[in-house]
């Protein structure tokens, strides 16, 4: 979507960024617009693929799973058929949270998340180890959590 945005699309996803729960009376009075316009616009920034999906986001701590790992992972041939392989795989894992290909350095980089050590060692047993194209990994794991956000910042939303 190359459009511009004005003020009000801006502080409709500011607010749907920081609250994503709100009903729309209360997103449209915290927007100071209608509720028709509100629902119209929301609509329209849906269906435009600017807002991919609504989540709650969980207490990892509050539910069990407390190891945070960020995993560089190289590969020993990195043909097209080779990396798409492997991210096929590693997506469809539950506990890689993120998946990126990056570029220069290691092949991927994985966010995962798991309840304990050996529930690490049993992931990188299927994952990783198995594949005989994975050549190197470098596990990084969380002792502290400075920051989590998941909002963008937006131009002039505040």
């Amino acid at each position: 979507m190359n459009e511009e945005f004005d003020a009000i699309d801006l502080r409709l996803l500011d607010a749907l960024q920081a609250d994503a729960s709100l009903s729309n009376q209360d997103l449209a009075a915290r927007v100071a617009v209608s509720p028709a316009t509100c629902l119209r616009r929301v609509k329209r920034l849906v269906d435009a693929g600017v807002i991919e999906r609504r989540v709650a986001i969980l207490s990892a701590d509050r539910l069990g799973v407390g190891l945070h790992a960020l995993l560089e992972i190289t590969l020993d041939r990195q043909g097209a058929e080779h990396l798409d392989a492997f991210e096929a795989r590693a997506v469809q894992e539950a506990a890689v949270q993120q998946c990126w290909r990056v570029s220069p350095g290691p092949d991927f980089v994985l966010v995962v998340q798991v309840a304990d050590m050996p529930a690490y060692h049993a992931l990188t047993q299927r994952l990783l180890t198995q594949d005989a194209n994975v050549r190197n990994i470098k596990a990084f794991f969380s002792v502290k959590r400075a920051k989590f956000d998941t909002r963008l910042g937006l131009p002039g939303a505040r």
